[in-house]
């Protein structure tokens, strides 16, 4: 990577973590239709693999920062926020419309009441569903807790696993633990938990746990996951054995390849627990920021204005096969899609996902004690307690 310093006055640097193909070619798109409009800005993008990204970008971003960054929303950001590192570019919002046009991510791009950056693509979490196992037992797609709990008890009774899921990565049960505790508490509560405010032993979590153990303790999941991969789980749903899924968007290629057909596939939002609580959601959000060390800064905020309209949103997840963060960017055609641009376009909030959204050493003990509790629900309150420990420790 060439150092931001050789570069000339006037040029706008961009580094990049994004090396596959799909990603890479979305952005040198978002480059291509921002130089058009603006032939005076000469754009400069660093590209790096993601994981050489995430180690070097608090140097970087120190020593020799580019003029924007890419990153991601929520916690994930806040280290770079409160060391300084990052532009506070609420500007951009106001003088855009974004604070509207954005208003579904805006939570999870707020500290201090200020903007850090824009979201430009997200995908949606929920449950996929066998539409036609629903429709042949004579199941309504539900739309409370007591009736995913009754429809459980139905597909178990027939012989079918209500939900598969592969745990053995750990990292499945992380969106299980993310929505039982957003719809028991709410999404203030469930991030003051990731970032260390709340203890695990808050009978809030307890709550959680409680709620949670109404699917687990029943046996409404498939019994062998602590031995499957994510992708290992998709054949019971693709044979008829189990009913549902909970997973993030980029399954549904999986479940095409694996043999199911597009009609056989529902998507629901996954339901409310707690009567009144704003319903947020899972979703992974890649967002662009501009550094506070940054050298072109008024030609930066150009660039995420840009970045933001609703019709380089629409063409950039296009190409991503993902879903634009503004709420005025054209619908996908993909049906599932659709359903998913509608529920996070009018979502509460949005968190990130239990391992962004808490620090990586919480994150592995939290999701291990997950995966412990979905075998053994009865230890409950002794993985809380441990997991407490673990808070302690990794929150000081």
């Amino acid at each position: 990577m060439i150092t931001s310093s050789a570069y000339a006055a006037g040029d706008l640097v961009i580094n990049l973590d994004q090396t596959d193909p799909a990603p890479k070619k979305a952005f040198e798109d978002i480059v291509a239709g921002f130089s058009k409009e603006n032939p005076d800005v000469n754009v400069i993008v660093n590209t790096m693999h993601k994981e050489g990204y995430k180690t070097s970008i608090r140097n970087f971003l120190t020593a020799d920062a580019p003029d924007l960054a890419t990153w991601y929303a929520g916690n994930r950001m806040a280290p770079f926020v409160n060391a300084g590192l990052f532009e506070d570019v609420s500007d951009v919002w106001e003088e855009n419309g974004l604070n509207e046009q954005l208003k579904s991510a805006a939570a999870s791009m707020t500290i201090d009441g200020k903007k850090w950056g824009v979201p430009y693509t997200y995908y949606q979490w929920g449950i996929y569903y066998r539409k036609d196992i629903f429709e042949e037992k004579g199941i309504a797609v539900p739309t409370s807790w007591d009736e995913l709990v009754a429809a459980s008890a139905k597909l178990k009774a027939a012989g079918i696993d209500p939900f598969t899921i592969g745990t053995k990565a750990l990292w499945p049960t992380g969106g299980w633990f993310d929505y039982m505790n957003l719809r028991v508490n709410g999404y203030e509560f469930h991030m003051d938990l990731t970032v260390g405010k709340v203890p695990y032993t808050d009978p809030r979590v307890k709550a959680t746990f409680d709620k949670w153990a109404e699917l687990v303790k029943p046996g409404y999941y498939n019994a062998n996951h602590a031995a499957l991969d994510w992708q290992e789980a998709v054949p019971a749903l693709v044979q008829g054995k189990a009913a549902m899924y909970l997973m993030g968007n980029f399954a549904v290629d999986v479940f095409k390849n694996g043999g199911l057909k597009e009609e056989q596939i529902g998507f629901m939002q996954f339901p409310e627990i707690t009567p009144g609580i704003p319903m947020a959601e899972d979703a992974p959000t890649d967002t662009i920021h501009i550094p506070a060390n940054a050298k072109n800064k008024e030609d930066a905020k150009k660039f995420l204005a840009y970045m933001a309209r609703a019709d380089v949103q629409t063409a950039t997840n296009v190409t991503l096969g993902q879903l634009p963060v503004n709420s005025g960017a054209e619908r996908p055609e993909e049906r599932i899609l659709q359903q998913g641009f509608d529920m996070l376009s009018n979502a509460y909030a949005l968190a990130q996902f239990y391992d962004r959204d808490a620090p990586a050493a919480m994150a592995k003990a939290g999701m291990e004690g997950f995966q412990e509790f979905m075998v053994k629900p009865e230890r409950a309150d002794a993985i809380l307690d441990r997991l407490e420990k673990i808070r302690t420790r990794v929150y000081k």
